[in-house]
């Protein structure tokens, strides 16, 4: 894991990450209404609103911001399976090298983490937890691998499974790994997502893995959706395509996250 942040800089970035949150869900906030919210003063919050717009997602106004960069609409997943194949594809391949016989992995719901699924086939005495219809069903004939459903409720859009349930039944597992889908992933906000009940899984999943894997195409770089799985400090590797911002390739090196990228020619 990731060098610990102070107190003060877990409390400025949880801050900022709670702005931004206003922020999608309303466009636009002023900076007195933050400090009387954050109980902060007017600097601190000029300070967090500067640096959300040397970042590119707001914009400064009179006395406040307004939201600079909308969140990516979110795609059926059979439409999200026909973007981007051939890099979901390779980075699905690298990823499968990555798990060593014997091991207990955890795989959520998504359609490159569905490309992973599909080059497990070969793999022999792995245990597989998931929370996607999906991957259930690319690994439903494999003879090696012992699978297990989280249960739960079902959001069409992405045949993944979710609530009370689904959370509950993590909870007597531990995993060697975790491969995590998702909607956006910036260096100031983590990995994100659109669906709250899929964050709130998602974060659950988090807590019972010992390593964090995110595959996510360079597409989803620089992307804020509205709910926060994780910060960038819980994820251990990301592995994705050469088509990476130089930008995000660089920030995500410093902040010690092991980078795997592939070549999808």
């Amino acid at each position: 894991m990731n060098a610990s942040a102070t107190p003060t800089q877990r409390n400025t970035r949880q801050r900022r990450q709670q702005i931004i949150e206003s922020l999608l869900q309303r466009g636009s906030v002023e900076v007195a209404e933050l400090v009387e919210r954050h109980r902060v003063s007017a600097v601190t919050i000029r300070a967090d609103l500067n640096h959300l717009e040397s970042r590119g997602l707001v914009t400064r106004t009179h006395g406040g911001a307004n939201l600079l960069r909308s969140p990516p609409p979110e795609h059926a997943l059979h439409e999200k399976d026909a973007i981007h194949l051939a890099r979901k594809d390779a980075i699905g391949a690298r990823a499968a090298t990555l798990i060593e016989p014997g091991a207990n992995i955890l795989i959520d719901s998504g359609s490159t983490t569905r490309m992973l699924a599909r080059h497990l086939h070969a793999q022999r005495d792995i245990t597989v937890m998931t929370n996607g219809l999906n991957i259930a069903w690319e690994l439903a004939t494999a003879a090696g691998i012992t699978l297990r459903l989280t249960g739960g409720l079902l959001h069409q859009p992405s045949l993944s499974l979710h609530g009370s349930q689904a959370e509950a039944s993590l909870q007597s597992f531990s995993f060697d790994t975790l491969f995590l889908g998702v909607d956006g992933l910036d260096l100031q906000f983590g990995a994100t997502t659109h669906h709250e009940a899929e964050a709130s899984l998602n974060q659950r999943m988090v807590e019972r893995a010992r390593r964090i894997v995110v595959l996510s195409d360079s597409s989803k770089f620089g992307k804020v959706s509205l709910h926060r799985i994780a910060s960038l400090d819980q994820i251990h590797a990301i592995i994705t395509d050469s088509g990476i911002p130089a930008e995000t390739r660089e920030g995500l090196q410093r902040l010690g996250i092991e980078l795997i990228v592939v070549d999808a020619s």
